[in-house]
């Protein structure tokens, strides 16, 4: 049994899980803000009501996210305490951060909307709303701090075997940092608006709480629109910073094996690593150079320019994220569908867009499986790009027969746990109200 292998995979296993949730939150999260923001400013009970429906799910998911991210973090002294050890002066202060900073405000005003909803005014709801969005969103900044770095290390000098922070700035504010910290962000909003969507849908199809099922449909749909075009821009600027800092991985994403000027970007194919090519190739010329530098002359290292020992899996960096690009082309085009049938009045008449919408609910937590299986796969074989190799990061004490015993239990309670998230999720729907009473007992 591998260890290296093993720990890797349950490590993907457990992030990926836990993958599922903090973009739902954070996305629910902004779009309860909105809807106490658009409450105060119009009197509209129905905004009212329907934050108060979506904080229940957010808590439910909330609660999920918590108890899956103190479970992956354990790892590090388990299965990763050789990275623990050769990093653990730079990787820790994010990770110390994000829960002093970033948990603690986001759980406390949690609480404050849940227990202090029919005591606190509106305005306090709403503040204390927005502290749970911004809490959410500075956690996922610290988080990606400590990826990031991990990505395109800076800040840093090697000091008996270790890795000493030198620069606190340049380690959090690495190349790779914002680029990716805004790129996530962006896709935890369509996540999170594309849950509202989904389940707003079925509500509608299903004739419950019609007037808070319809206008947070709308202003789900609207949020999908604005985000989805965005996260297409966002996921250009990230591109750029990974062919300036990361041109291996850039390479092994876009299937592109020889050094040229020029290069053209791959629409569809079948890269065959050990053949150096690719299959059934679809092309459009010198796009590659031109979207990576502005210059469609511009030279773009391929990957026979590397040493074949440093190159990642090739499948699993290259169908990842041309599958991510599909859906996030899908995500816009059914947005703007959706505000063509709003113009024209037939959004809530045209049954078979709402079913779509339904049916659309898990393809962003998909589509943020996806592009987070691009960047760590893309970075292999180093658990910190260009210092330390993931067979040098693994525990030497911990037998892999070990590791799968943990893995298979993982596999168990975390069956177990999605399954008594999806019943608490189908619940809080089945009892959502027509007229939801707690707009009339709160303060005002």
């Amino acid at each position: 049994m591998d260890p290296v292998l093993l720990a890797r995979i349950q490590f993907a296993f457990t992030i990926g899980f836990h993958f599922i949730f903090p973009p739902i939150t954070i996305g629910i999260a902004w779009l309860i803000a909105w809807m106490l923001y658009r409450h105060l400013k119009t009197g509209d009970e129905d905004l009212f009501n329907a934050a108060h429906f979506w904080l229940k799910l957010f808590a439910i998911n909330f609660a999920v996210g918590v108890a899956t991210g103190i479970t992956m973090e354990f790892q590090f002294g388990t299965n990763w305490s050789e990275y623990s050890r050769y990093v653990g002066d730079i990787f820790g202060a994010p990770l110390a951060a994000e829960g002093i900073f970033a948990f603690f405000l986001e759980s406390t005003f949690m609480g404050v909307l849940i227990f202090g909803w029919k005591r606190f005014s509106r305005k306090t709801l709403w503040i204390s709303s927005l502290m749970v969005a911004l809490g959410s969103s500075l956690s996922a900044f610290w988080i990606i701090v400590a990826n990031s770095w991990m990505q395109t290390p800076r800040g840093y000098k090697i000091e008996n075997g270790r890795a000493v922070l030198t620069n606190f700035f340049a380690a959090v504010f690495n190349p790779s940092t914002l680029p990716r910290y805004f790129h996530t962000l962006s896709a935890a909003v369509v996540t999170g608006a594309f849950f509202v969507l989904g389940i707003a849908a079925w509500l509608v199809l299903r004739k419950k709480a019609l007037a808070i099922a319809r206008k947070s449909f709308v202003i789900a749909l609207v949020t999908i629109a604005i985000f989805g075009v965005l996260q297409a821009g966002l996921g250009h600027w990230h591109a750029v910073q990974v062919l300036e800092t990361q041109p291996l991985k850039l390479a092994a994403v876009e299937g592109h094996f020889n050094t040229m000027k020029g290069a053209p970007a791959l629409l569809f194919g079948i890269p065959d690593a050990k053949e150096e090519t690719v299959h059934a190739a679809v092309k459009l010329p010198k796009l590659l150079s031109l979207l990576g530098t502005g210059n469609p002359n511009a030279e773009i290292k391929g990957l026979k320019a590397f040493p074949k020992k440093d190159w990642p899996p090739l499948g699993l960096t290259f169908y990842p994220f041309h599958l991510m690009v599909l859906l996030g082309t899908y995500f816009i085009g059914l947005a703007f569908l959706g505000l063509f049938l709003l113009w024209k009045k037939r959004l809530f008449e045209t049954r078979w867009f709402l079913k779509l919408a339904m049916w659309s609910l898990p393809l962003p937590i998909l589509a943020n499986e996806l592009g987070w299986m691009t960047a760590e796969v893309g970075r292999q074989p180093w658990a910190v790009y260009g210092v330390l190799r993931t067979s040098k990061a693994v525990s030497i004490s911990v037998p892999g027969w070990q590791i799968l015993v943990s893995l298979l239990l993982f596999v168990v309670i975390y069956a177990l746990l999605f399954y008594a998230w999806y019943k608490l999720i189908k619940r809080e729907m089945n009892n959502a109200p027509d007229e939801a009473p707690v707009a009339k007992e709160v303060a005002q």
